[in-house]
């Protein structure tokens, strides 16, 4: 597939078989789902129900680039944290990783499709995202779609464009500025903070950003905040790696902040 070959400059790496990180006894709690995206990728991805018997709404999780793709968010706690306090999760795989077959570079689509599956799954209450990184500057495209169904957000550590990001990988970059050339239009298409300023149906946005990330600066959470028509709040950590606040010494409150949010919009 053309696509999956022209990947391998910004993902060949991470675009690895799979491994599940979930311990034995608790398998049973989790449905595995898929849904076709209007990427072309079967995008795959496993739902769990809240840990309590209120259920405030459905989390949809999208991860940063990395070989644990949806594992992520299981290893570093958010799913427990999330079911604990109320909260369906649903975890899923951009086309191209784990699970997911490959599609083209159109990653919004998959966040739209998998939104719509939440919602199908569970109809009756609120649907929210929660992105980091590469799940994160993907769906501040997907918003602007009309039919997505997220009512509220929270954003981590997303690029504005993928320029800035990319050019800090020469070989990466250079293949990215040939395929703008190849595709001024989609390129157009896919900048990042200038389609958030097109979002649709969402009540509020919550940016999170670390002040020392050398990936994506702060700054950029900034430039977010300015271009949302939606209520925004920007909220930063003094100090954490990129995509790894809940591994900082700011965890906890990194933790009460995220609950409250989804709690006070849900």
């Amino acid at each position: 597939m053309i696509y999956k070959f022209l990947k391998y400059p910004f993902f060949g790496k991470f675009m690895v078989e799979w491994k599940n990180p979930i311990p034995e006894n608790e398998l049973s709690d989790w449905e595995p789902v898929s849904i076709k995206s209007k990427s072309k990728g079967l995008i795959k991805g496993l739902f769990a129900n809240s840990k309590t018997k209120e259920q405030r709404a459905t989390i949809v999780l999208g991860h940063p680039m990395g070989k644990e793709a949806k594992g992520f968010f299981i290893k570093r706690g958010y799913t427990e944290l999330l079911r604990n306090n109320g909260f369906n999760t649903l975890i899923f795989d951009i086309n191209g990783f784990g699970e997911s077959t490959h599609g083209n570079f159109s990653y919004f689509e998959d966040i739209v499709a998998i939104g719509k599956k939440a919602k199908q799954i569970t109809q009756d209450i609120p649907i929210g995202y929660f992105g980091i990184s590469l799940g994160g500057q993907w769906a501040t495209i997907a918003f602007a779609d009309k039919t997505h169904p997220y009512q509220f957000a929270i954003v981590e550590s997303s690029a504005t464009t993928l320029d800035e990001f990319w050019i800090k990988f020469p070989f990466a970059y250079k293949t990215l500025k040939f395929l703008n050339i190849l595709m001024p239009e989609y390129a157009k298409k896919i900048k990042m903070i200038e389609r958030i300023k097109e979002a649709k149906n969402l009540n509020s946005l919550l940016l999170i950003y670390s002040k020392d990330d050398t990936w994506v600066p702060f700054e950029m959470g900034e430039r977010f905040l300015k271009n949302s028509p939606v209520k925004t709040e920007l909220w930063p950590v003094e100090n954490a790696k990129h995509a790894e606040i809940m591994k900082s010494k700011h965890k906890d409150e990194y933790k009460n902040k995220i609950i409250s949010f989804l709690t006070a919009e849900s």
